[in-house]
């Protein structure tokens, strides 16, 4: 597996100094958020082609795979966070959603990027679960044709406090979507936070389907990114199960909060999960 770090945590920086910084600390890996000034989908063509062009070349000299990640807060409406979603009520501000998404499938794919990570949102209007999933499958549905198109996988995260939150709902999705290429983004954090059961089983169970990982630390019950230490996850019993599942993709620090100590946040994330990549012991 490759230790990552997601740009969101350096929300100040220049994405290729972000980059720079990341891999300076030995990370092998960069959760790409697109945001403003940082690759912004609706930035003129060419200019955009561009900024492609320079960060690819960037985590190409450094040697850093990648994923691309679309959960900026205020790209698509400047006054509400994460808005408009893919569980939205008018069809229509569904639609914007869906094409972020394809304008960042095909900014993954010109990255050549592993995955783009993505989420349902929150229902705000009164329906059933069953209608709630039918919409967020048909939502999904134009997407899902857009990655068949570029060959990019795409990789659902579950999120606290939105329609898709447990694994559960993904499994009633994905039971429903039935695609190739819809995979799993597992935020360990989050697994903590609101699932039963330990997160080692969690990650057992849905092995095959996990493209992508996010971690920091959390308590379980409050869904707040932490520094690694200020919370109170079992790290090394999470890293035993990684190691014994044999992951081998990115495993992406998510401190979104921390961009105003950036430089700091990154090293020191480096310094406490570095040691948790060697393996100890086998499962059992």
């Amino acid at each position: 597996m490759r230790l990552g770090y997601n740009t969101n945590g350096l929300a100040h920086h220049r994405l290729t100094d972000a980059i720079d910084l990341i891999a300076a600390e030995g990370f092998q890996s960069v959760a790409i958020t697109l945001d403003v000034g940082a690759l912004d989908p609706y930035e003129e063509p060419g200019a955009l082609a561009r900024q492609i062009a320079a960060v690819r070349s960037c985590l190409d000299r450094r040697g850093l795979t990648r994923v691309v990640e679309t959960g900026a807060r205020y790209l698509l409406n400047p006054r509400l966070k994460h808005d408009p979603t893919l569980m939205d009520a008018d069809p229509r501000r569904r639609a914007i959603r869906a094409d972020f998404l394809c304008r960042a499938i095909d900014i993954a794919r010109a990255l050549d990027a592993e995955c783009v990570s993505l989420w349902s949102g929150q229902i705000k209007d009164a329906t059933t679960q069953e209608q709630a999933m039918d919409r967020l499958a048909d939502a999904l549905r134009p997407v899902l044709r857009h990655a068949e198109l570029a060959g990019m996988p795409l990789a659902f995260e579950p999120e606290p406090g939105m329609f898709i939150d447990t694994f559960a709902c993904v499994d009633r999705l994905d039971c429903q979507v039935s695609h190739p290429l819809f995979h799993l983004t597992v935020d360990v954090g989050h697994v903590h936070c609101i699932e039963e059961g330990s997160i080692a089983d969690h990650l057992f169970r849905w092995a095959p389907r996990i493209l992508n990982l996010h971690i920091e630390d959390m308590v379980r019950g409050v869904h707040e990114h932490l520094m690694f230490g200020a919370g109170t996850m079992d790290f090394p019993a999470i890293f035993k199960a990684l190691h014994e599942i044999h992951y081998s993709r990115g495993v992406h620090v998510e401190l979104s909060r921390h961009s105003h100590a950036a430089a700091l946040a990154v090293r020191t994330a480096s310094q406490f999960l570095s040691p948790l990549l060697n393996p100890r012991s086998s499962r059992g």
